[in-house]
């Protein structure tokens, strides 16, 4: 490979080392917590943004922010709750935070029920949110013939030069995408489809997809409930509308899950589940660089079962082991 350039396809297998926790819930005298989730995060004036779903010991959902200059000092970040914000104390959870060049301003992907957004000019103000917003009021007809016991659920955005989609699943072994342009984001999402098929537990939630720097490719990931815990599965293609091709698949060979991921240290989850890429840039294209590949995740402790909303969810990252470049 030449000096200077990146390269230019991702690998056919991955292989991770994890870090300990990361960071947990930091409670106060109104904010009882019990996890910290759904993480995601940007590259920012030189600090890293998270934004995160919390649970309290209510099971109540709700969205927190913090932000630090380094992953050594995730833990001991000042914690900010968004139920103080235009957000308010409503459900909320799942979100997912990017800068939307064409209007300047940061968009905060959430559900609600339906998927929602708030907007700003400053990411790193989280008092600063603007009041939530819905992209699409009523689920739509292939959703609701299709989702079974489920429901739509953890939307993701991604923006090409000509439109902007948004991804979901429904629990039930789909993976849908909506679409509008990209002069008329964040209004007029429509033609919804479904992307993708499968058993629930094999394709069930927590989708994400990324463009890959210096590529053609894309990116997809979603999360599955495997014998051993939580795992990411992967495909690529070539478009945002197009054929995606499975790259590393399965529980035994994921993108990532107990199959291929260590630890520094004790291996303190099974379970490598909801999170994001740490992208390379902030935009709505969503771009990553496939020579440096990390993934902030939740995982639990093993054994901690129970009801879902009282999972003690942590904030771990891992760092590819196996680049090509």
């Amino acid at each position: 490979m030449k000096v200077g350039t990146v390269s230019n396809s991702l690998p056919s297998a991955f292989s991770w080392v994890s870090t300990g926790v990361l960071a947990g819930p930091r409670s106060n005298a109104s904010h009882r917590l019990v996890s910290i989730k759904d993480v995601s995060v940007i590259r920012y004036n030189g600090k890293y943004h998270v934004y995160a779903t919390t649970a309290n010991t209510a099971g109540k959902w709700s969205l927190a922010y913090f932000s630090f200059d380094k992953w050594a000092n995730a833990g001991s970040a000042t914690q900010h709750y968004l139920d103080s914000s235009a957000i308010g104390t409503r459900y909320a959870a799942a979100p997912q935070v990017f800068y939307f060049a064409p209007q300047k301003l940061w968009y905060m992907v959430y559900q609600t029920g339906p998927p929602t957004y708030s907007t700003t000019t400053d990411p790193s103000n989280p008092s600063s949110w603007s009041a939530p917003r819905i992209f699409i009021s009523s689920e739509p007809a292939v959703v609701t013939q299709n989702k079974g016991k489920g429901q739509w659920i953890d939307f993701w955005t991604i923006c090409d030069t000509a439109n902007c989609y948004l991804f979901f699943s429904d629990d039930n072994g789909h993976l849908y995408r909506a679409r509008t342009t990209l002069a008329n984001f964040p209004n007029g999402f429509g033609d919804t489809t479904i992307v993708l098929s499968d058993s629930r537990p094999k394709l069930f939630e927590a989708s994400d997809i990324y463009k890959v720097s210096g590529s053609n490719q894309y990116l997809l990931l979603v999360e599955a409930m495997g014998a051993g815990g939580r795992y990411f599965r992967s495909w690529t293609s070539t478009g945002l509308t197009g054929t995606w091709t499975p790259l590393a698949s399965t529980e035994s060979a994921p993108f990532a899950g107990k199959a291929n991921v260590s630890f520094n240290g004790t291996a303190w989850t099974n379970d490598i589940s909801h999170g994001e890429l740490v992208r390379s840039g902030t935009d709505q294209n969503l771009t990553i660089d496939p020579c440096h590949l990390q993934y902030v995740y939740q995982g639990r402790a093993p054994g901690s079962d129970g009801e879902y909303a009282q999972l003690p969810y942590r904030m771990g990252l891992l760092t590819q082991a196996n680049s090509a470049c």
